[in-house]
């Protein structure tokens, strides 16, 4: 029997601490509120690496997770690994954030694949195949994960990666361990459901996991279709993944802080 993970929870600086202003500020409340981690976005243009660094010492948080930098690809909130034309844009946007996470000790980068225009072609499945075998090396060479999320159409309509059968396929065609799956729970339970079922089928993949409730994306202690005490159950004991961090990627239903009760009513926190 595989031994249980202990589940560590990271704040998602996209999501979370928007109350406290500026992009730094919200890594200095994260610290405030009891948070050992953080995830989210590459940083803002105005944000430059010295100062996450420096705000990072400060805090004593560790950085977990970053999302590739956008470049400039119209509509680029969503990448563009599946774009063609853009194959250059992409690697100069993993460059860059590879060392924006080398700077930050920070071990994973999610590999964002691009919103379409309409349905998926063959065509943007070699591009995003094409790329995906591109990052792996430099992955590799940096002792970093890339993640790959597929996303729900209801709230990325259009967004190239929305299957897990896909990513399973691409990740296993790359076949590289630099290149896992980002199984995010809110995701999956608008695209698959029998989330359980979905930890143990897909656990040997899975390189990083986010959370929030479904279908109002709130805390996982909200109202909603899932039981978190039972799912996060079976992430810690069934999901043999990594490195147990868990990314908080909800929208707080009332103030961060006010919402954090249920990592200690989980028991999660002291």
């Amino acid at each position: 029997m595989t031994a249980a993970v202990a589940l560590k929870f990271c704040a998602n600086l996209n999501f979370m601490f928007l109350e406290a202003g500026s992009f730094l500020d919200r890594y200095r409340a994260a610290k405030t509120a009891g948070f050992a981690g953080v995830e989210g976005p590459f940083p803002p243009a105005e944000i430059s690496r010295e100062a996450l660094v420096a705000v990072q010492k400060e805090t004593g948080l560790k950085q977990i997770l970053m999302n590739i930098a956008l470049g400039d690809v119209p509509g680029g909130q969503f990448g563009c690994a599946a774009l063609p034309g853009w194959e250059t844009e992409f690697i100069a946007n993993l460059e860059r954030t590879v060392e924006y996470a080398k700077a930050l000790g920070c071990g994973k980068i999610h590999i964002m694949a691009g919103k379409l225009e309409g349905p998926a072609t063959d065509v943007n499945d070699r591009t995003y195949l094409a790329n995906l075998r591109a990052a792996a090396p430099i992955l590799e060479r940096n002792n970093i994960v890339g993640v790959i999320e597929p996303i729900n159409k209801y709230a990325v309509p259009g967004y190239y990666l929305s299957c897990y059968d896909k990513a399973v396929q691409m990740i296993t065609s790359v076949g590289s361990p630099s290149v896992r799956l980002m199984f995010d729970i809110y995701h999956a339970q608008h695209i698959r459901g029998d989330i359980t079922n979905s930890i143990r089928a897909l656990a040997a993949h899975i390189g990083h996991v986010q959370l929030a409730q479904v279908p109002g994306r709130n805390e996982p202690s909200s109202e909603g279709e899932l039981n978190f005490r039972y799912v996060l159950h079976v992430l810690a004991t069934e999901g043999r993944y990594g490195d147990g961090w868990v990314g908080c990627e909800y929208k707080p239903a009332a103030g961060t802080a006010q919402g954090l009760g249920w990592l200690r009513d989980f028991g999660y926190w002291q």
